[in-house]
């Protein structure tokens, strides 16, 4: 959600009249765009607002905004923090993003805006994507949920959804330009639709988005255990372009814990739900979030957890040590669990979750598979000459050095998968198959301006995707 609403404040400032800066130049503006769902997104914002101050110092002019949640979260302390910030909006306001940057330069204050009610949809907004092959689609914004660990919904707010036919109209456009995948966005996307009296609406638009024609790949993130339904399941399975690829938050495999947590689905739920996934789509691939060290923990409840991940065999697993939130009731909880037995649970979890991920894309060794190569996702393939993508379950594939050179972010590939690593496979092989495309026409018109000059190719705006491992 942060990375689609990135995107949309770089297209309100180019709108407005602002180019990206070049790496080389010290830039006029700049915004920092926050999360605020782990603790250590405070540290880092600070971090770098105190890194940024001695370059506002050197650079007379130099605006620094701060929006996101973070902001909506600590308001007027960030300005009391920094003084050198000049704008601060929440989350519910990023339409206001230009306008208060001239009013701050108009007053040579701060200006600190922050408002309580979504003003203007996010998606109604320009946007200047990071890539033409992939989309983000917003079918809602906020959250009804009230889980105990979690602050999204006092940033965010209350669950607002946007109309299907606004959200395929959005998605028809987006293939028009070229846009072969599209992800929809919400924070509980199969509670999509209550707010508009359709609680079966999600399904409906999973199938609606499969008779456009063009769109070859659908995902979506992230669900709720509590509200899948099969109706899902079977739209998942009917609908040819919805990837085979499934993100359910776990959080924890203790029935004592997911209580505690205000989770309202147990153990048996959760796996009950997969196994009627896997009946209907039997190689798809089953990722989940994990909480080691909520408050109250024991070790029979960490042992409940390890059974899920064996029982579910997850292909890949974001596993967080507990990190409390202020303003959050599990921050006040009793039984907060001592940092070391955490970090032993962590790292005993992820042990397992790497062997079981490993096995299961070693299973995948000789087998042909679809990828959409992709730009960013190879950390290393600039050293190694290699390009890199997403297979339709959503794993990343590393393909051979051989063939990098044909093959342009956007293309869509088909390569043998010739060896399977805990967190990638590798295709080292020819390829099989190679279809140009023409987001990947686009890709190469916009390297070749930018070879050109800046003010011929449309630069990239950088989102600070983190990295994301186990």
């Amino acid at each position: 959600m942060n990375v689609h609403d990135s995107e949309r404040i770089a297209g309100m400032l180019e709108a407005a009249g602002y180019v990206p800066a070049a790496a080389d130049v010290t830039p006029d503006v700049v915004v920092f765009n926050t999360c605020a769902v782990r603790e250590n997104a405070d540290n880092r914002l600070y971090g770098n607002l105190g890194q940024m101050y001695p370059a506002k110092k050197h650079h007379p002019g130099m605006q620094i905004a701060v929006g996101g949640c973070l902001a909506q979260k600590d308001r007027g302390t960030i300005t009391e923090r920094a003084p050198w910030v000049d704008v601060v909006f929440g989350t519910h306001n990023l339409h206001r993003l230009p306008a208060l940057l001239e009013r701050a330069r108009h007053n040579a204050a701060a200006e600190v805006e922050i408002v309580e009610a979504l003003e203007v949809f996010p998606s109604a907004l320009p946007s200047r994507r990071s890539t033409h092959h992939s989309a983000w689609v917003s079918i809602s914004v906020g959250c009804d949920n009230t889980c105990t660990f979690c602050i999204v919904p006092s940033l965010r707010g209350k669950e607002t959804d946007r109309r299907p036919g606004d959200v395929l109209a959005e998605v028809e456009a987006l293939v028009d330009e070229g846009v072969l995948e599209i992800t929809l966005l919400g924070q509980n996307v199969n509670s999509y639709g209550r707010s508009l009296g359709d609680p079966g609406a999600f399904a409906k638009l999973l199938r609606a988005c499969g008779t456009i024609d063009g769109l070859e790949r659908v995902r979506f993130t992230s669900p709720h255990p509590r509200d899948f339904t099969d109706d899902v399941i079977e739209a998942m399975a009917a609908t040819p372009n919805v990837c085979p690829q499934l993100h359910m938050p776990l959080q924890s495999g203790s029935d004592v814990v997911l209580r505690r947590m205000r989770r309202s689905y147990r153990q048996e739920r959760f796996l009950g739900i997969l196994e009627r996934v896997r009946t209907v789509m039997p190689h798809a691939a089953i990722t989940t979030d994990i909480i080691v060290g909520f408050p109250g923990e024991t070790e029979a409840d960490f042992v409940d957890t390890l059974h899920v991940v064996r029982e579910a065999r997850f292909a890949g697993a974001f596993t967080f040590q507990y990190s409390p939130r202020e303003g959050t009731p599990a921050a006040t909880m009793d039984g907060q669990v001592d940092p070391v037995v955490v970090r032993d649970r962590y790292e005993r979890l992820a042990a397992v979750q790497e062997e079981i991920s490993w096995e299961g894309n070693r299973a995948l060794v000789g087998q042909r598979v679809e990828v959409l190569v992709v730009e960013g996702e190879g950390r290393k393939d600039a050293v190694t000459g290699r390009r890199s993508g997403r297979a339709r379950d959503g794993r990343l594939v590393h393909l051979g050095a051989p063939s990098a050179a044909l093959i342009r972010p956007g293309d869509v590939v088909q390569a043998m998968v010739t060896r399977g690593a805990p967190h990638h496979l590798v295709g080292d092989g020819p390829l099989l198959a190679h279809r140009r495309t023409r987001a990947g026409d686009l890709w190469w018109e916009t390297a070749q301006g930018a070879l050109e000059g800046p003010e011929q190719g449309r630069r990239s705006t950088d989102l600070g995707m983190p990295t994301l491992r186990r």
